[in-house]
């Protein structure tokens, strides 16, 4: 028995029973495809069933406002995978009259689908023949085949795109795809690989070569940038001042708290003395508490979070503070160092 049609037996007898694929609708396989982005299954499954719950067609989910998707996506991070998301659902509602299309070439047209979504909701809503190459795919194609060229590069990609469509089973794309992903998480893991049980094994060169470690091979991502961010907590209790954020940055378009970046950690008073500072919160602002550092962790960013309690309100409001019945803070979408930190200091 070849390689690939070894594992869609494997995958038979061990698949894990997950919501969608008991479906083929392009929607919720969309939906779940999305929330899986950068997300592990156990993490990702309780949004998938709130979101399904709360918008169960791509109408609904069009039919959403924005901070209503933020917040129902609050702790998954990525943020900008749902606004992409309902900026899709609305052009499929517009000019797909509502119905999900689960043609490639139609779906790799729409905000935030990729090659690789676009391949795995046609193969799966519509068994089109097309290789899905997620980062699992990659992991077991490279230590099967002992490939070192490096998947994130640009001939590393295509290199691997062209074996996965090689190696698809074209009567049945669909089950193949989710063969070779489920090996991919189940067996063939980033770490700790259960070579033990794999059922093939005797053909795998990492195994063979004891290279499971250094397969696959991967480029240096971008270094991490260090970020230092000042929050302000004005609050009397009933009311709070928060921070509608722009979409320039991270969080766009979330809420947080009034804040001030430095290019490092300052003593308090030398912040409280900044140009900056004074000019919203006077020159005599009482500093009631400041709370230890955060550190807070992005995928190329690492933030030095601090949270600082002021006795008054400011002299100056910028126009995107306003004040807010803490009672309410329940319907904002808010990055979760915020979410956490509100959640604890209100409490």
């Amino acid at each position: 028995m070849d390689f690939a049609n070894e594992l869609i037996q494997w995958y038979n007898n061990n698949k894990r029973d997950l919501p969608w694929r008991n479906t083929t609708n392009a929607y919720l396989i969309w939906l779940s495809e999305i929330i899986l982005q950068q997300t592990r299954v156990d993490q990702g499954l309780p949004y998938y069933y709130r979101f399904a719950e709360k918008y169960p067609d791509v109408n609904s989910f069009a039919n959403a406002a924005e901070d209503d998707i933020l917040k129902l996506w609050q702790g998954l991070g990525y943020y900008s995978r749902g606004r992409n998301m309902l900026k899709t659902a609305r052009i499929i509602q517009t000019q797909y009259n509502g119905v999900f299309p689960t043609a490639y070439d139609e779906l790799i047209k729409l905000k935030g689908i990729g090659q690789y979504t676009a391949a795995a909701i046609s193969s799966f809503s519509a068994n089109e023949a097309k290789a899905v190459v997620d980062g699992n795919v990659y992991r077991v194609i490279a230590r099967y085949f002992g490939i070192d060229e490096a998947i994130n590069s640009t001939t590393g990609k295509k290199k691997f795109q062209a074996i996965a469509d090689e190696l698809l089973n074209k009567q049945y794309p669909a089950l193949h795809n989710q063969a070779m992903m489920e090996f991919g998480a189940i067996i063939c893991k980033p770490k700790n690989p259960a070579c033990g049980i794999c059922p093939v094994r005797t053909g795998c060169y990492a195994f063979i070569n004891n290279a499971t470690t250094t397969l696959p091979v991967k480029l240096k991502t971008v270094k991490v940038k260090e970020r230092y961010l000042n929050y302000f907590l004005i609050t009397d209790g009933d009311s709070i001042l928060m921070n509608k954020r722009d979409d320039n940055d991270i969080w766009a378009n979330m809420y947080d708290l009034p804040m001030i970046e430095t290019h490092q950690m300052l003593p308090v008073d030398e912040l409280m003395g900044l140009p900056q500072t004074v000019e919203y919160f006077g020159p005599q602002a009482v500093v009631a508490e400041s709370l230890p550092l955060i550190k807070h962790i992005l995928t190329h960013q690492r933030l030095h979070v601090r949270f600082i309690k002021l006795a008054e309100n400011p002299i100056k409001l910028k126009a995107q503070w306003i004040f807010i019945e803490v009672i309410n803070l329940k319907k904002l979408a808010l990055p979760k160092v915020i979410f956490i930190f509100l959640d604890n200091f209100l409490n």
